[in-house]
């Protein structure tokens, strides 16, 4: 099993996307699946990766995101559970039709989205991830006009694979979140 270590996969992460979001919000997911990696009894150093490189490919190939990384990480010899992961999180889009079968990518599923919820909710409010409330962000799951580009179905889809319910999955995150920044 190859891993990049943290810092080769962070220079690949600002090697490939210049956006600041994207970059924040790869360190979000990141964050969290190394959380829920001590859940799960997985290796937190993979579930980090894995969440860290994910939109790897996203903002030079929108249109068949994630197909250039899942070849990229073969190309490199990163291990089957991460590509996997990847590419279950593109269910639903640009044709791949492959569901979660680990809880590494189910935990990627549900949260890479939810990520979302959270960083809108808190551009709104200036409060930090862990001092979110979990009802507040369980209403912003609900209003779909909130963060209207973020694909509720998704989350709910990984929430199930997972094996959470939303409610435990939004509690979960403000905690993996509560150091983030």
């Amino acid at each position: 099993m190859a891993l990049p270590s943290r810092a080769d996969a962070q220079r690949l992460l600002e090697q490939h996307v210049t956006d600041e979001y994207q970059r924040y919000h790869a360190r979000m997911v990141a964050t969290a699946l190394e959380g829920y990696a001590g859940r799960f009894g997985g290796d937190p150093e993979l579930w980090y990766l894995t969440g860290l490189l994910h939109d790897l490919d996203f903002e030079q190939h929108p249109d068949s995101h994630p197909r250039e990384s899942l070849q990229w990480f073969r190309d490199w010899g990163y291990p089957e559970e991460l590509i996997h992961a990847v590419e279950a999180h593109a269910y639903g889009y640009n044709g791949y039709t492959t569901l979660p079968r680990t809880p590494l990518a189910a935990a990627l599923l549900a949260t890479d989205e939810l990520c979302g919820i959270f960083y809108a909710y808190r551009k709104m409010n200036p409060v930090r991830y862990g001092e979110m409330k979990p009802a507040s962000i369980r209403k912003k799951v609900k209003d779909t006009a909130f963060a209207a580009k973020v694909d509720r179905a998704t989350i709910h889809t990984g929430c199930t694979h997972l094996g959470v319910s939303l409610d435990d999955h939004i509690a979960h995150l403000i905690g993996f979140l509560r150091e983030f920044d």
